[in-house]
């Protein structure tokens, strides 16, 4: 089975995937040496009357609900386009900083149209990869013949937009999807052609067994590891060891750029103790959350830069205050969860040896033996972090079927049903009740005969999407209308301010 990539890239009408909606979706079909498969895609999805997007987006895309309507599919026509024209056999699904954003909008958007919200991302030979970690880790150690942005503040960014105009990449209209990922398969471009070995390296990363085969407990071994929630000083990049399983089949580890006994003395970087804490002695594991991250560039944007997906935010680690060179500070955990599934920036610590690596990353090769002593000699903090982590504060029940994707997988049965339903022609939904085990989907399947189907509602249905569809209005308005007031004020775009405001009246 041939493997191809599909770079692709989503515009959406906000940033929570569990109730925000895709509003455009683009991509382009490559071989594995980047060359173009037949056309690029570009097609927008209607926005349903249950949806008031973030004005703020509407801004950013310049895409009105009113256009999706006019010119975009049903979300049951994009979803099985998706599943049968897009991510086929052999496709690897490719994106910027897609793992943490696209995807989980991908994922929601199948699990509310029934279809399998997992397999495309495994099933098949499929599999998927994020080039936004591969910059990192490029960025910090073969950077050489790629121009590298900062911020205004004079911080490392790795803005997609940034580095294609530092690198006099055509990138016309940035924050369209199509013009985005055409800019995406020239930075690829770019990366594999001035630095090889690690693209090829971190290609073959997609595969979680090659992960744990460098990062695991059996023959724990320092590492080199990128992540977005390390310093930008450091190039988001540390050594980092093993420390201890997670519940789920991940690995907590822990970052040998700090001294274990200083951190625990409260010497050197100052510990965060914000939070609802766990205690560990006198010191404290504190919650990651997004406000922990002031400085965090593109929140508004975090499919292209340097952000964080509220999925990640429910954990708890032991965080130490790095000065960044600003008047700010920000967060750096010592302690994090590797998710092998999430195709992470990994390198074995020998590519630090060569090419002046332990100076880029401002660390010698002598802090990491000794820190590593210091954590060696205290046995008991892993058992205390993975505690502490297994303790971390949890969401709150999903407040309705469409949120609840994570709150367990459907057993066999449903799964055929869901199945009979992907492929039930309308006229026959009205009079399809299935028996489904699972208590989430005899809603779902309301939401998703009235958002495609409406015509097949019961009147009890009708009523009780009619209500449902209130309630999230309700709670969507005063945010929506908040942001509103701010743009319009500033006078930015009145024909968008006109448009969002329409749609808001339509919809109430």
């Amino acid at each position: 089975m041939s493997q191809t990539f599909f770079f692709y890239d989503l515009e959406t009408s906000g940033l929570d995937p569990r109730a925000d909606r895709i509003m455009q979706f683009a991509g382009q079909r490559t071989d594995l040496d980047l060359n173009p498969i037949g056309d690029p895609i570009n097609l927008l999805v209607k926005l349903n009357d249950d949806t008031l997007p973030s004005p703020q987006a509407i801004f950013v895309t310049k895409i009105t609900p009113q256009k999706t309507q006019q010119d975009g599919l049903t979300e049951h026509e994009f979803a099985k386009f998706l599943v049968t024209e897009i991510f086929t056999p052999g496709t690897i699904a490719t994106g910027y900083n897609s793992i943490r954003f696209d995807d989980e909008f991908i994922r929601h958007l199948l699990w509310r149209n029934f279809h399998d919200p997992y397999e495309w991302q495994w099933k098949d030979n499929r599999s998927r990869w994020d080039l936004l970690d591969v910059a990192r880790l490029t960025r910090a150690l073969r950077p050489e013949g790629i121009n590298w942005p900062f911020d205004q503040e004079g911080k490392a960014t790795n803005r997609l937009e940034l580095i294609t105009k530092l690198n006099k990449i055509n990138h016309q209209s940035a924050h369209d999807a199509l013009s985005d990922v055409t800019a995406l398969i020239a930075v690829t471009k770019l990366i594999k052609t001035k630095q090889p070995k690690l693209y090829n390296y971190l290609f073959k990363l997609r595969d979680k067994k090659e992960i744990q085969k460098l990062v695991n407990l059996v023959n724990p071994q320092p590492f080199v590891y990128s992540s977005g929630r390390l310093a930008s000083e450091f190039n988001k990049t540390s050594v980092f060891h093993p420390l201890a399983p997670t519940p789920n089949g991940n690995i907590l580890v822990y970052d040998l750029r700090y001294n274990l006994d200083n951190l625990l003395a409260g010497k050197g970087n100052e510990l965060e103790d914000e939070g609802e804490n766990v205690e560990f002695g006198e010191r404290s594991f504190s919650p990651v959350k997004k406000s922990d991250y002031p400085n965090s560039e593109n929140l508004s944007e975090p499919r292209r830069g340097e952000s964080f997906s509220e999925l990640d935010d429910k954990k708890t680690f032991l965080h130490s205050r790095v000065k960044d060179g600003s008047q700010n500070s920000t967060f750096s955990p010592i302690v994090k969860e590797l998710k092998y599934n999430r195709c992470p920036a990994v390198a074995p610590l020998s590519v630090l040896d060569q090419q002046d690596g332990w100076k880029k990353l401002q660390l010698t090769k002598e802090t990491v033996m000794k820190n590593l002593q210091t954590l060696t000699k205290n046995p008991t903090f892993a058992e205390q972090s993975r505690t502490a982590h297994e303790e971390r504060p949890d969401f709150p029940p999903a407040p309705d079927p469409e949120s609840a994707l994570y709150d367990g997988f459907l057993n066999n049965a449903d799964r055929v049903r869901c199945d009979k339903i992907t492929n039930t022609k309308p006229d026959q939904l009205a009079d399809f009740h299935p028996e489904f085990a699972d208590p989430r989907l005899p809603e779902l399947l309301t939401h998703y005969k009235a958002r495609n189907f409406p015509n097949t509602l019961s009147a009890t249905e009708q009523d009780q999407w009619e209500q449902y569809r209130a309630k999230r209005l309700s709670q969507q308005a005063p945010t929506f209308l908040a942001e509103l007031e701010t743009f319009t004020a500033t006078k930015q775009d009145p024909f968008l301010a006109e448009e969002l405001y329409l749609w808001y009246q339509s919809l109430l």
